[in-house]
Parts: structure tokens; sequence; C-alpha cells
């Protein structure tokens, strides 16, 4: 440790360091450009602006410099000699000669395969404007959505984390998948799919990370968008947005509002055997339900970024979201027994599902450290209405074998406080030291509540009153020399739930990747991470809620974390690229499972934990350039897939085969329209002991000027099918199937939307990802 810190008393003491930025005659941050530095005419060092016109070089011996800036439509300009340190604010004016000539846009594939992950870009899709940002997160290559058992997988393995622009979104994947579900996707810029992330993240997330990520108007000046979408599929559809931000270069301020309406309507059907729970007699069912659902959100936020100096820039913004959901929903049951008794049941559920969330974020950048504050505030409000009748063979009302009237209540509350310090430091011009220390703290209260109207009185069948604390501390560091990253994080975590749950854990998470360019096509990427799924509240809580009357929902207080290994190997040739990640995981944790419970007149659908888990997939990214006109994409994902579970009746092994395949077909076509044929393919697999059949989907959409049409599901395939009991035996030999059908699968959702830019054009902020290599080519 002394050696260390003599090492690094002696790097600072030995080298300097240049910074500073780069601005047009308007104050605005000039990204990009080149940065030269001379000493008698000699170059140095060289190096890149970043997006915010700031450069800075490491490594530098004393002695006195100049420094020279270049960038295109710009004139070259030469500083006068300086010694070392903050060598201050430059500006570069426009030419005259260049700047009518020169159109700098922004060129992005479709994916782009990165060391931890790949990128989607989906700004730039005709399909993106009008959809919500579910809709758009399920044409992701490798990302599958299963909303009627609420999970969402990634590569195949269920345990994913979101994040919105780097944020955890910490709440139960019912209440994530709910949210992004009445979010607008037009402000959205890209999607980030990590599999490996390095050790600045959390190491939450067996199966890797998905970051959904904000545009940000860069423009001078005043300026902004609007966007407004009109559609229909079983039920009307439209939404609205507009962004406003003035941006001057050294406070940008920014504000952004949309709606959402949606009238939809799904459902699914159910059949199967099994044993009654109270008697053993076999009993078959047929089941059918019916939604119809009405969803208004309203999001808003408004944010600041201010440049004090070269260095150091701060900033904040507040976001809230207000969503209002309405469903009524029509089941017809029956179910018939050994004794050739048969049991109808007709129940119409009222529900409302209210949700309130408010962000609010303050940040300090600066050359070489970062801070972030974030508190986050949930409330959700949840109550629902069942009117039901029993009838027997004879369409006799039973009277009260069981009761008529059920009314439900539920309150969350959810606070999160996060604060994240990230250090930075050049140790020579070929070693980086990254370092930081993050603490969150996570305040829940649930209150439920389930009644039955017996006897013209209110009798409670069950209550929850749920209280739960977690509190994680963590402590990364990584050295990264000449493409070899070395780093390691530390999470300890401390979880109380009422008198039931009391959990301390504390683990080290190894983090090790190296990248390679053998030559200027190609590239090699090889890199280890392991990672951590811990139980959400909501599935350690000893709740139950009624689902039938031969079942509930529950939660298992029994449930372990997820420890997971990767293992991955890559390779990029020119903008081609192909992967394999081996994976294994302990205890991954998987949802609705069927399980005997405490009262033996039910069975329970509950969290169960899978012994363990193993995955080798490969991946590949192919993107396609016919000719001028037609551009196309694929991505496939497959791979062997193998699972131990050992909480049936009958303990059960599985090794199967699964693939995916992504795609993207792009027209120009005369009189300046433009196509878009895109969807996915997911072959079947298994969730648990449920077995689900394969499923796809096709979108079209064509663009003209500031008009979108897009058609989703045009061949409405979008269902799919999931067994119980085809994989090993169930508990009380159950054994069922269903038929879940989104909207789309009854008629295809066609949405029609005008997008345009409002105020002010300034210059913008925008580099030719065509580049990208040369840029990789400088080096501090």
């Amino acid at each position: 440790m002394r050696i260390l810190l003599l090492f690094l008393c002696l790097s600072q003491n030995t080298f300097g360091q240049v910074s500073g930025k780069l601005i047009t005659a308007a104050g605005q941050p000039i990204p990009f450009a080149n940065v030269l530095l001379l000493k008698d005419s000699t170059i140095v060092k060289a190096t890149l602006t970043d997006e915010n016109g700031l450069y800075h070089m490491d490594g530098i011996t004393p002695g006195k410099y100049n420094l020279r800036f270049s960038s295109i439509g710009y004139q070259i300009l030469n500083s006068p000699l300086f010694e070392l340190g903050d060598s201050g604010v430059y500006t570069l004016q426009e030419d005259p000669k260049l700047l009518g000539e020169i159109v700098v846009k922004a060129e992005k594939p479709l994916f782009q395969q990165q060391p931890d992950g790949m990128i989607v870009n989906v700004e730039n899709s005709i399909l993106t404007k009008g959809s919500s940002a579910l809709a758009v997160l399920e044409r992701s290559p490798g990302v599958v959505i299963d909303a009627h058992n609420y999970n969402i997988s990634l590569n195949g393995k269920s345990g994913v984390m979101v994040m919105l622009n780097g944020k955890l979104m910490r709440m139960s994947a019912e209440q994530v998948l709910t949210l992004l579900n009445s979010m607008s996707a037009d402000n959205i810029e890209k999607i980030e799919l990590l599999t490996t992330p390095p050790a600045k993240y959390d190491a939450e997330g067996n199966a890797g990370m998905i970051n959904i990520v904000i545009k940000k108007n860069k423009q001078a000046g005043t300026n902004g968008s609007l966007s407004l979408s009109a559609g229909y599929g079983k039920g009307e559809k439209g939404s609205g947005s507009i962004n406003i931000a003035r941006n001057t270069g050294k406070i940008d301020l920014y504000g952004a509002y949309s709606f959402t309406h949606d009238r939809s309507y799904s459902g699914f059907a159910g059949q199967g055997v099994q044993n009654t729970p109270a008697t053993g007699a076999l009993m078959v069912f047929d089941f059918l339900n019916l939604g119809k659902y009405v969803s208004n959100n309203h999001n808003a936020t408004i944010g600041i970024d201010a440049t004090l100096n070269p260095r150091i820039t701060i900033g904040g913004s507040i976001n809230y979201s207000n969503t209002h959901n309405d469903s009524e929903i029509a089941n017809l049951g029956y179910y018939t027994f050994e004794s050739d008794s048969l049991l109808q049941m007709n129940a119409d559920i009222k529900g409302v599902d209210r949700w309130r969330n408010l962000t609010t974020s303050a940040y300090i950048k600066g050359k070489q450290f970062n801070v972030d504050i974030d508190y986050l505030n949930y409330n959700n409000y949840n109550p629902t209405n069942v009117l039901s009748m029993f009838f027997d063979k004879k369409g006799n009302n039973t009277g009260a074998v069981f009761p008529n009237h059920h009314k439900g209540t539920a309150n969350t509350s959810i606070q999160v406080g996060v604060i994240k310090l990230d250090y930075v430091k050049q140790l020579s011009s070929a070693v980086k030291l990254e370092t930081g220390v993050k603490a969150a703290y996570t305040g829940s209260t649930s209150v439920s509540r389930i009644e039955s109207l017996e006897d013209s009185e209110w009798v409670s069948n069950a209550s929850n009153d749920i209280k739960m604390t977690e509190t994680i501390g963590a402590l990364y560091t990584s050295i990264n020399v000449k493409g070899l990253s070395i780093g390691a994080r530390y999470e300890y975590s401390h979880t109380h739930m009422n008198n039931d749950i009391d959990r301390k854990l504390g683990k080290l998470f190894p983090n090790i990747s190296y990248s390679k360019k053998p030559n200027e096509k190609s590239e090699l990427q090889l890199s280890y991470t392991k990672r951590i799924s811990r139980p959400s509240y909501n599935d350690l809580a000893s709740y139950i809620s009624y689902n039938d009357p031969f079942s509930v929902f529950a939660g298992n207080p029994l449930l372990q974390p997820t420890i997971t290994n990767n293992l991955k190997l890559g390779y990029n040739y020119r903008t081609y690229s192909f992967s394999v990640l081996l994976s294994t995981d302990d205890n991954p944790i998987v949802q609705s499972q069927l399980a005997k419970g405490p009262d033996k007149n039910v069975s329970y659908i509950i969290p169960m934990n899978v012994s363990w888990q193993r995955n080798l997939t490969f991946q590949s990214s192919l993107p396609f350039k016919i000719n001028d006109w037609w551009d196309m994409t694929y991505s496939l994902e497959g791979g062997w897939r193998q699972f131990k579970i050992d909480y049936t009746p009958q303990p059960v092994e599985k090794t199967y085969f699964s693939y995916s395949l992504n795609f993207s077909e792009s027209f120009k076509l005369p009189k300046k329209f433009f196509l878009e044929l895109s969807g996915w393919y997911s072959s079947a697999g298994y969730y648990g002991t449920i077995k689900t059949d394969s499923r796809g989907v096709m979108n079209a959409g064509i663009k003209k000027g500031n008009f979108q049409l897009a058609v989703s599901d045009i061949l409405r395939t979008s269902h799919f099918d999931t067994y119980y009991g085809h994989l090993t035996q169930e508990v009380y030999s159950g054994k069922n199937h269903v038929r879940v059908n989104p909207e789309s699968s009854f008629f295809p959702i066609i949405k029609l939307t005008y997008s345009r830019t409002i105020g002010g054009v300034g210059k913008v902020r925008q580099k030719r990802e065509g580049a990208k290599d040369e840029r990789e080519r400088i080096r501090n």
C-alpha cells in the first residue's frame, strides 16, 4: 500500500496536465475537435474534446507549450505559449468557405456491439414514434417480455435489472412493466443491453442490465420538438409530447411533457386438469378471461446544467409521472369433478391502478470526479371489486358455497435515496484508475387487504402490512492498462422486513475485461464478471391474494439470492460482431410456480429458486448495405440451456436449445418516402417448470416528411402459449395450457404520428460515427 501511495505521489510530482474548453463564437461547446499539444512545433500529445467541448491531457513533463485546435467547419487556431495547468477557454471562428459545403451528420447503425453488451440505437426508427417504452424494449435483440407472468428475460435468462438514464428502477418486475408500458418512447435515444457490465455498475441483475437512455437536446439557442400521435387497435390510442431547451453553453435549461392515452383489450384462455386440493378428486377446468383497459399517463421533466468553468459542471432535474389505469375484466370458469358435478363461475372484476412517481437528481461533474445524488418516490393505489356468481350443472345458484362479493385494496409507497461518488485518474499515458463508492437506502410500505361479503358483513380473508428497509453500500475500483481492465466491486446489503426477515450479505464481485485490435478492421474482446440478483420485497413478503376458488398468489420468505458467473468472448470485424457467452447461475429465481402451502384447500402460485442453471449463448449482429436505397440489419442469439429443479414432486433436469432473431429492413423510396420493416422471433423455451411456445411479431412503418405511419403485429401473431405439468409432475398433478392474447392478436395496432422541430435551429453538436476508428487511435 505504501509503495502504491509513493507511486501516486511521484506521478503527480513528475507529470503535469493540460485542460480547458473549446467553444464557438456564440459560446456553444465544440465536441470532438482535434486538440494537439505542441512543443517547439513538435506534437507531444493529441486528444479530442468531449461532448461538452472539454479536453484534458495527463502525464506531461514541465515546460512551455502551445495548443492547436481544428474542427470541420472552423478555422484552425493556435494558442500562445503557456505553462502546464488550466489553459483556459478558446474560441474557434467559423470558416465561411467550408460552412456551406459540409454537413456533419450522426450515422449510427441499429445494433452496436460493445465489450460490455449491445447498444440498440432506436431514435431513428420509424416504429419508435408513438410507441411505448415497453414496446420498443420488446423489439430489442434477446429481450423477451412475458407480461402475463411479469417477467423480463435477456438471452434466455430472467433476473434483468432495468435502468433509466443509468439509474436503477428499484421496483418489482410487475411495477417496472407497468411503468414502461405507460412511458412514451418518443424521446428514447438508445437501449443498452449490458450482459457483462463493468465494476462501476451495480452488481445487481444476474442476467445483466437494460439501460434506457433518454435523448438530450444539444442544439444551440432556444429550440425543441413536438410530436402528436393517434392510433387504433381494438380501442383508440393517442399521445403527444413537447420538448423545449435553452442552450447558451454555460447554462442549459430544458423541459419536457408527454401524455399518452390507450384503450386496449386483451385476454387469455386456459384448460387443464388437477387433483382438487381439499378432496384429492380429479377436477377438469376451462377458464376464459377478457379484459378492457384504459390507461392515461402524464409525464413532465425540468432540468438545468451549468458549466462553472472548463473543469466543473453542475446540474439537476425533476421528473414527475402520473398514471391512471382502469380495468374491467370478465371471467368465465367451468370446473368439472369426478362425481359428475359442475361448478360454473361468472366473475366481473373492476379495478383501478394509480401510480404517482417523483424523481429528483443532482450532480457535480469534474474532470476527475463525479458526484450524483438521487431521490425517488413511488406511490401506488390499487383497489379492486369482484362480483361473482356460482352455478351447478343445472344452472342453479350454489348459494353460500363461495362468497359472491369480494373487494381488495392495496397501497404501496417506496422511497429510495442514492448517493454516488466516482473518481477517475490518468496515472500515466497508458494507465487509468477508476474508483468510487455508492450508498442506497430503500424504504417500502405495502398495505393490502382482501374482504368478502358474508351475511351482509365484510369479513377479512387476508390482510398484510409489510414494511421493508434495505441498505446497500458498495465500493469499487478498477485499473485500465492498454485494453486490460481489472476491477472489483464489494457490496454489503442489509434487508429487514417486519419481524420475518433480517438478512445481511457481503459479497465481492470481480470484473476483468481485455480488448485488442489486431488491425484497423477487427477487435477481440474477453471479459469475466460475477453478479447477484436479490429477491424483491414483493417476492419475500408473506402475503396471500385471491386468484380463483382453488388457487392463490403468495410470496416466498425462503427465497435465496442468485449468484452468477459470466465469461464472454467477442469479435468485431468492420461493422459485424460475434460473441459467445458462458454463464452459470446458482439459485436463479423464477416466478409463478405451483407449490403447496399452509392452506391445504388451495394450491399456491409463488416464486421459487431453481437449483442451478447453465447457459452457452452465441450472438451475432450483421448489418448489410445492399445498395444506396436498401439497408438491413439482423441480430441472431441462440444456444444451449440447462437447469435443475428440485421443488416439484418429481425433481428434473432439462437441457434444450433455444434461439431468437431480430431484423430490420430500411428502404429509401422515390419522392422522399422511407419504408421500414422489422420483426422478431423467439423459439420455444422453459421458465422454471413452465414451458413456453415459440412466438414472433412483424411490424411495418412508412415515413414522408414529418408524418409517420406504423403498424404493429401486421400478421397478428403476438399471442403466446404456456404449459404447466409438461416438464415434470406438478403439485396436485396439475397439468394445463394457457394462451395469452394481447390486443394486437385481435387486430393490428395502427398509429399515425406527426413530429417536427420548433424554434431556432442552432449548430448541432453531432459526430460522424464513421470517424470512430480515427478517434480511438488518438491516445492521451
